[in-house]
């Protein structure tokens, strides 16, 4: 039971010392004038930049989707007229 208590003792310290560390890591964040802090926000910021840049890519990327279906359609058009317009030539021969 002693050795059980002790170890509890112990965790306990520790789970303090943690906290404490954790508390210290929080402050230093909200600290703009820390290394940490700077860091953090310069890579928030270039998380943002990068969601509006994919954003903006799967925007083009959908624009050229449907660009490239509707020149699709125009092919099968395109080659439908050419072999009716083919076989009225052949039929005028």
């Amino acid at each position: 039971v002693a050795a059980l208590q002790d170890e509890k003792n112990s965790l306990m310290s520790e789970n303090e010392i943690m906290n404490d560390r954790l508390e210290q890591l929080d402050d230093s964040l909200d600290d703009p004038n820390t290394v940490v802090a700077k860091k953090y926000f310069h890579a928030q910021l270039q998380l943002e930049q990068l969601q509006e840049e994919n954003f903006r890519l799967e925007a083009a990327k959908d624009d050229y989707r449907v660009h490239c279906e509707d020149l699709e359609r125009q092919l099968i058009e395109l080659q439908h007229r050419n072999n009716e317009l083919t076989s009225l030539a052949e039929e005028s021969r």
